[in-house]
């Protein structure tokens, strides 16, 4: 799938050279379906969880964290999803990076407080729903 940028304070988003799961865990996001103008505010970790198994050298399982499809992600709400596979020019979606979280906490805090400052949850200018 071709992909367009995140966006983040106007420029395109490229990570840092110290990019790791202690400097940044993940974003606080707008997806902006140009063609209707309809949003969604959601969160994406920049890293998952892999569990390497047991070996003969190592008796414990090994948990690592690695890069997750932060790239290429769209959202989660199914009727974005739906309206993405009816858009024909990707130009149309706009991704922005609201905010940049350390934590994992500090991302579910800020998603929830963007969504109850912008009441998406209760809008029908936003894909968010209950």
């Amino acid at each position: 799938m071709i992909t367009n940028p995140w966006m983040y304070e106007g420029v395109e988003f490229k990570p840092p050279k110290e990019f790791t799961p202690e400097v940044y865990y993940g974003f606080v996001y707008c997806i902006t379906n140009r063609a209707t103008n309809k949003k969604y505010i959601g969160k994406k970790f920049f890293w998952n969880k892999k569990i390497l198994p047991k070996t003969k050298t190592r008796r414990r399982r090994k948990h690592i964290k690695v890069e997750s499809d932060w790239k290429e992600y769209y959202g989660s709400s199914i009727e974005l999803k739906e309206d993405l596979a009816l858009i024909e020019d990707i130009n149309y979606i706009k991704r922005t990076i609201i905010r940049l979280c350390k934590t994992k906490g500090e991302c579910s805090y800020y998603e929830a407080k963007e969504q109850f400052d912008k009441k998406a949850l209760l809008s029908d200018e936003y894909y968010n729903n209950f």
